[in-house]
Protein backbone atom coordinates (compact mmCIF):
# COMPACT_ATOMS: atom_id res chain seq x y z
CA UNK A 1 0.00 0.00 0.00
CA UNK A 2 1.33 3.44 -0.96
CA UNK A 3 2.15 6.00 1.73
CA UNK A 4 2.03 9.47 0.18
CA UNK A 5 3.58 12.27 2.23
CA UNK A 6 4.77 15.76 1.36
CA UNK A 7 6.79 17.47 4.10
CA UNK A 8 6.80 21.29 3.99
CA UNK A 9 9.12 23.82 5.58
CA UNK A 10 8.71 27.60 5.60
CA UNK A 11 11.07 30.58 5.79
CA UNK A 12 9.67 34.10 6.26
CA UNK A 13 11.20 37.54 5.88
CA UNK A 14 9.70 41.05 5.92
CA UNK A 15 9.39 42.90 2.61
CA UNK A 16 10.46 46.44 3.50
CA UNK A 17 9.84 47.76 -0.02
CA UNK A 18 6.19 46.61 0.10
CA UNK A 19 5.54 47.71 3.70
CA UNK A 20 3.90 51.07 4.44
CA UNK A 21 3.27 51.31 8.22
CA UNK A 22 1.38 54.63 7.96
CA UNK A 23 -1.19 52.83 5.75
CA UNK A 24 -1.22 49.69 7.93
CA UNK A 25 0.32 47.61 5.14
CA UNK A 26 2.87 45.03 6.24
CA UNK A 27 4.28 42.64 3.65
CA UNK A 28 6.12 39.37 4.16
CA UNK A 29 7.86 37.04 1.73
CA UNK A 30 7.67 33.34 2.42
CA UNK A 31 9.57 30.49 0.84
CA UNK A 32 8.05 27.02 0.94
CA UNK A 33 10.11 23.87 0.42
CA UNK A 34 8.05 20.78 -0.35
CA UNK A 35 9.74 17.39 -0.15
CA UNK A 36 8.13 14.13 -1.19
CA UNK A 37 8.92 11.94 1.82
CA UNK A 38 6.40 9.33 0.76
CA UNK A 39 6.98 6.19 -1.26
CA UNK A 40 4.93 7.14 -4.32
CA UNK A 41 5.10 9.82 -7.00
CA UNK A 42 2.59 12.59 -6.30
CA UNK A 43 1.54 15.98 -7.61
CA UNK A 44 0.59 19.19 -5.84
CA UNK A 45 -2.70 20.35 -7.35
CA UNK A 46 -3.91 23.30 -5.27
CA UNK A 47 -3.59 25.27 -2.06
CA UNK A 48 -5.59 26.84 0.74
CA UNK A 49 -4.10 29.50 3.02
CA UNK A 50 -5.54 31.16 6.10
CA UNK A 51 -3.78 34.47 6.84
CA UNK A 52 -4.63 36.14 10.15
CA UNK A 53 -3.46 39.56 11.33
CA UNK A 54 -3.02 40.60 14.98
CA UNK A 55 -6.61 41.92 15.17
CA UNK A 56 -8.01 38.55 14.11
CA UNK A 57 -8.90 39.61 10.56
CA UNK A 58 -8.76 36.51 8.35
CA UNK A 59 -7.91 36.31 4.65
CA UNK A 60 -8.61 32.99 2.91
CA UNK A 61 -6.71 32.13 -0.26
CA UNK A 62 -7.77 29.13 -2.40
CA UNK A 63 -6.64 28.10 -5.83
CA UNK A 64 -5.01 25.72 -8.20
CA UNK A 65 -1.24 25.44 -8.35
CA UNK A 66 1.42 27.43 -6.49
CA UNK A 67 2.95 30.36 -8.39
CA UNK A 68 1.70 28.79 -11.62
CA UNK A 69 3.17 25.33 -10.97
CA UNK A 70 1.69 21.94 -10.12
CA UNK A 71 4.91 20.06 -9.39
CA UNK A 72 5.04 16.31 -9.85
CA UNK A 73 7.50 14.92 -7.32
CA UNK A 74 9.14 11.51 -7.24
CA UNK A 75 9.97 10.14 -3.77
CA UNK A 76 12.89 12.18 -2.40
CA UNK A 77 12.40 15.11 -4.79
CA UNK A 78 11.88 18.70 -3.64
CA UNK A 79 10.18 21.78 -5.03
CA UNK A 80 10.70 25.27 -3.68
CA UNK A 81 8.80 28.47 -4.38
CA UNK A 82 8.48 31.97 -2.97
CA UNK A 83 5.46 34.20 -2.67
CA UNK A 84 4.26 36.96 -0.39
CA UNK A 85 1.37 38.11 1.76
CA UNK A 86 0.26 41.48 3.08
CA UNK A 87 -1.56 42.09 6.36
CA UNK A 88 -2.79 45.17 8.22
CA UNK A 89 -0.72 44.69 11.39
CA UNK A 90 2.96 44.27 12.24
CA UNK A 91 2.42 40.61 13.21
CA UNK A 92 0.22 37.81 12.04
CA UNK A 93 0.14 34.14 11.18
CA UNK A 94 -0.39 31.86 8.21
CA UNK A 95 -1.35 28.23 7.98
CA UNK A 96 -2.70 26.08 5.22
CA UNK A 97 -2.62 22.91 3.26
CA UNK A 98 -1.88 21.61 -0.20
CA UNK A 99 -4.26 19.38 -2.14
CA UNK A 100 -2.21 16.57 -3.65
CA UNK A 101 -2.84 13.44 -5.70
CA UNK A 102 -0.71 10.33 -6.18
CA UNK A 103 0.10 8.75 -9.51
CA UNK A 104 -2.66 6.25 -8.65
CA UNK A 105 -5.23 9.08 -8.28
CA UNK A 106 -5.33 8.90 -4.46
CA UNK A 107 -6.08 12.31 -2.94
CA UNK A 108 -4.21 13.47 0.16
CA UNK A 109 -3.50 16.76 1.92
CA UNK A 110 -0.19 18.16 3.04
CA UNK A 111 -0.71 20.38 6.09
CA UNK A 112 1.39 23.50 6.67
CA UNK A 113 1.35 24.26 10.40
CA UNK A 114 0.83 27.84 11.54
CA UNK A 115 3.85 30.09 11.14
CA UNK A 116 4.55 33.66 12.18
CA UNK A 117 4.48 36.66 9.88
CA UNK A 118 6.63 39.20 11.71
CA UNK A 119 9.80 41.20 11.51
CA UNK A 120 11.97 39.52 14.13
CA UNK A 121 13.49 42.94 14.87
CA UNK A 122 10.07 44.24 15.94
CA UNK A 123 9.38 41.44 18.44
CA UNK A 124 10.11 42.07 22.11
Amino acid sequence: MAHPHFHCTVAVEPLAEQTVPERDEFAFAYTITIENQGDVTAQLIGRHWSIVDATGKVQEVHGLAVVGHQPLLQPGERFQYSSWAQIGTRHGTMSGRFLCVTEHAEVFYSEIPEFLLADSGSLH
